[in-house]
């Protein structure tokens, strides 16, 4: 990013580049995995925060996992540094140049002088913490059976320095910690779902007693990893809408004489550019677990508090005030061919669905925490947020790996129902379940044939819908039962839930002409 001392309106960090890379060189604090765009947006801004105000002499280090030319095109060539534009409901974009990465990697065995690096990294009793946005899918070991899959397999075969996969690559990286002088340090998945920190240990620790079995490591490593004076996993809760970077904030950056910056599209599918950007609201909260220090993320605005409070706080955002609309929203705005999440809102219909999956069916049976009140917070996404113009998401993004997403966003309320005995009451989430299996069978609502986001489970779950069309009349409970009935995807089974036939009706509904979509959406929530 050149020419950035002409630029205006461009708040400047205040932190030598030179000085803090040399520093954290010899003492890492904080190591992030995951160096896309939600990382980019929040997380380096935090950290900027925190070295110019001199809470942190240390810059956070990056490393990315799976698309390493993430590293290659949008860090190296711009000293790691971020321009952040934050775009506001008016029209604003505030824009902050952030410079607080101090190192950047692909972290993979394949790049053997950077992954070194990493394992040198990890070997310094100085490291405080390591972050982690992987997205939800970055954790899963198993199929939609339970089963290990084959990349769990192959890494528990090959051993520690040969593995591949993120949560195998992070227990090689803590053997080496291990190794050097077990010393102390906080894991914190901040990826947007439920109890994240539980799920990353049971898929670290997973990995590690496939290596004990086998003799690769020690029982003592494992001792290691679950005595939580050495080593824990905080939960953590986090929220911030960060879409894929937008043209039209490309465009109005440029009209603004920032030259030099390009959208960047890389082999893998990631897009990414020197700038983030994102909306204006946001909420960190962390379990305030560090058996080695920490630094003073709350001066940044993080919030810290009990796992209890963090559980909470999660819950009510992740399973009733935010993620669940966005997945239902996104679920019939990719059937109705909309590609903007704000455009979604203006349509009646849909805007009348998450009313009802939030305030109807989420807010009676949500815990509130506290720290954040929940009709609070669903009046700010529904009035605010989501309409707000300037954020360029677009619901095919948010429809991604949705089959990774039912069991916490939708599972946990209709789990709740069940307990008290009122779970066939539900309308709205069972309708949305029905619309994502209307929109697996790759046809928008006039019958065209659409492209369907990457989802891990869509190769299986489109050969089960397989022989589905529109205007079918076979044997549909017969098909649909075995997927209803998965608790690996929905949390629950759906007939156990009384829920089951209810959703093979409005998919029923939903196939039987072109329109009929739209037709069931509006009959059952106006």
């Amino acid at each position: 990013m050149q020419g950035i001392e002409t630029w205006e309106k461009v708040k400047r960090p205040i932190a030598e580049k030179a000085e803090l890379v040399s520093y954290t060189k010899e003492h890492p604090q904080w190591l992030h995995f995951g160096g896309g765009n939600l990382f980019r947006a929040f997380h380096a801004e935090i950290a900027q925060e925190l070295v110019d105000k001199e809470e942190m002499r240390s810059g956070v280090i990056v490393c990315e996992t799976f698309d390493e030319q993430v590293i290659e095109k949008a860090y190296h060539p711009y000293d790691n540094n971020i321009l952040e534009v934050i775009m506001h409901e008016d029209g604003e974009l505030e824009k902050k140049m952030l410079n607080a990465v101090a190192e950047s990697f692909f972290c993979h065995p394949l790049e053997e002088q950077s992954y070194r690096r990493v394992q040198e990294i990890f070997e310094n009793p100085s490291l405080q913490m390591v972050t982690v946005t992987i997205t939800e899918k970055g954790y899963a070991l198993t199929d939609s059976q339970g089963k290990l899959s084959p990349i769990a397999i192959k890494d528990i075969e090959a051993g520690p320095d040969k593995a591949v996969h993120t949560m195998s690559i992070l227990a090689n990286l803590l053997l080496h910690r291990f190794k050097k002088g077990a010393y102390p340090l906080a894991l914190i998945s901040t990826d947007n779902f439920s109890r994240n920190g539980q799920r990353f240990k049971e898929s670290v620790v997973q990995i590690v007693k496939g290596w004990e079995e086998k003799g690769d490591v020690e029982a003592a490593f494992l001792d290691y990893l679950m005595d939580t004076e050495k080593v824990t996993f905080p939960w953590s809760m986090i929220d911030r809408i960060t879409p894929n970077p937008s043209q039209t904030v490309l465009d109005k950056l440029t009209a603004q004489g920032i030259e030099g910056l390009s959208l960047i599209h890389t082999d893998k599918g990631t897009n990414i550019a020197p700038f983030a950007n994102t909306e204006q609201t946001h909420y960190l909260v962390i379990e305030d677990s560090f058996p080695n220090g920490r630094p003073a993320l709350e001066v940044a605005g993080v919030i810290f508090t009990t796992r209890e409070i963090v559980d909470k706080t999660d819950a009510m955002k992740v399973t009733t005030c935010l993620n669940p609309l966005h997945t239902a929203m996104s679920i019939f705005g990719c059937l109705f061919e909309y590609q903007s999440i704000a455009e979604e809102m203006k349509d009646e219909d849909i805007v009348s669905l998450i009313k009802g999956v939030g305030y109807k069916e989420g807010l009676p049976v949500v815990e509130d925490p506290e720290i954040i009140h929940p009709k609070t917070f669903i009046d700010e996404v529904i009035t605010k947020r989501l309409p707000n113009p300037m954020i360029p998401d677009r619901p095919q993004r948010i429809a991604a790996d949705t089959s990774q997403k039912v069991a916490i966003r939708f599972g946990e309320t209709i789990k709740k129902y069940m307990e008290s005995g009122k779970s066939e009451q539900l309308v709205y989430i069972p309708l949305s379940i029905a619309g994502w299996l209307r929109y697996l069978l790759g046809l928008n609502d006039q019958g065209e044939a659409m492209k369907l986001s990457p989802d891990p489970l869509l190769d299986e779950l489109q050969e089960q819908l397989s022989e589905v069309t529109l205007g079918f009349e076979g044997d549909l409970a017969s098909i649909l039962r075995p997927i209803l009935a998965n608790q690996s995807i929905f949390g629950v089974d759906l007939y156990e839930a009384r829920l089951g036939e209810k959703i093979e009706h409005y998919f029923k509904q939903m196939i039987q002409k072109e329109g009929a979509v739209r037709a069931v959406l509006h009959e059952t929530v106006q």
